[in-house]
């Protein structure tokens, strides 16, 4: 399973599943507006896309079933903010361009001087929704969007799955692949002559064994990672503990490495990664209380962590990352409540899981309506 390998020198081949050939490198990849001017057509005349199309509303259902089961409840949220989760490199005093920050993509709105921004993630409502009396655990599905260049694994607008709940990190883990296998389990029974218009048989008997073992996959810490790394490699770039060295092609080295497995890394260096999430408490270096969920063969399709816990971790992330106070105040007023309970989420991105599971080339080929830089068609 998986459609990337990572080549020794450095570059990334797509392997080819029923309908794509293989590619030797997919790096620097770009979406063609004529594929865009032409997707209306394409559309109509190919059969794939019914069939993703299908999929789809499996993954809607599943996902609405299995929260419902587990008792979250589905919460209406606007796209429209003043706090994006993620900051630093907008706000940041020294961003660093490598994090996990991403900009925002901004708009006037009515009559106000400030630029209003189109949310990224819904994860800091969801965090205030929980303020909500007799309210334990909430999710949405939402539309995200990100100034940042589209290529193939990014788009400028995409779906999240996103879940907030009063647990800890390791319930919250638990959840989140509970819900991987849950629409896995479910595309298997109710869509499998879809699934397999894309994928042969030994994909689909992969799918099985992970639907079966998935809670059980390999769980490291960013550090090992590295670790691992470096002793595949002996490139002494991961001796550093940072994610300045860390993309797409080590996310793919290392399910290869761990014998083409899914793994969840943990414990990402506490300044790199967003500003909401808890620190490990008596790290040292300081590390994050949070985790990312690497598809075989492919890269992180989910995100997730234990929340910012008290006011004062949370003032001292704020004069850290620059945040504007104003903006960030009822963020901070959650904090503040003699209720306030500590929390932990995670977000999927739908789009990245469904190129993954059907082993597509490129994130718009997943994608009937993808939203990209360089065209707002079809």
């Amino acid at each position: 399973m998986g459609p990337y390998r990572a080549n020794d020198d450095g570059t990334i081949t797509y392997v080819g599943n029923k309908l794509f050939k293989p590619i030797d490198n997919i790096i620097g990849s770009t979406f063609d507006i004529k594929e865009a001017e032409s997707r209306v057509i394409n559309l109509n005349n190919d059969k794939m896309w019914s069939k993703i199309a299908r999929i789809n509303h499996t993954i809607n259902k599943s996902t609405n079933e299995y929260f419902n089961k587990i008792n979250a409840t589905f919460t209406l949220l606007p796209l429209t903010t003043r706090m994006i989760s993620s900051p630093g490199a907008l706000y940041g005093k020294e961003a660093i361009n490598y994090t996990s920050d991403t900009c925002p993509i901004t708009l006037n709105w009515f009559e106000l001087k400030q630029k209003v921004f189109l949310s990224e993630s819904s994860q800091i409502y969801l965090e205030i929704a929980l303020m909500q009396d007799n309210i334990d655990q909430v999710y949405a599905i939402y539309n995200s969007f990100r100034k940042e260049t589209a290529d193939e694994t990014h788009l400028s607008e995409f779906h999240h799955i996103e879940y907030e709940g009063k647990v800890n990190q390791n319930t919250n883990e638990t959840i989140a692949l509970g819900l991987i296998q849950k629409i896995i389990k479910d595309l298997l029974k109710n869509n499998l002559d879809d699934i397999t218009y894309f994928l042969d048989d030994k994909d689909i008997q992969e799918l099985e064994q992970l639907s079966n073992i998935i809670q059980n996959i390999p769980k490291i810490t960013f550090k090992e990672a590295l670790d691992v790394l470096y002793a595949a490699t002996s490139d002494k770039k991961y001796l550093k503990f940072t994610m300045k060295h860390f993309g797409l092609w080590e996310e793919i080295k290392l399910t290869e490495l761990f014998g083409n497995s899914m793994i969840l890394i943990k414990q990402y260096p506490l300044l790199e990664v967003p500003f909401y999430h808890a620190t490990v408490n008596g790290s040292n270096p300081a590390v994050a209380d949070n985790a990312d969920l690497i598809w075989l063969g492919y890269r992180e399709i989910l995100g997730s962590g234990h929340r910012v816990r008290n006011i004062r971790e949370l003032e001292e992330k704020s004069k850290i990352f620059n945040l504007p106070l104003d903006d960030y105040a009822p963020y901070l007023q959650t904090r503040k409540l003699t209720s306030y309970v500590e929390t932990s989420g995670f977000g999927l991105g739908w789009e990245r899981f469904l190129q993954g599971l059907l082993k597509m080339p490129f994130i718009w080929s997943a994608s009937a309506f993808p939203r990209v830089d360089n065209t707002i068609k079809p």
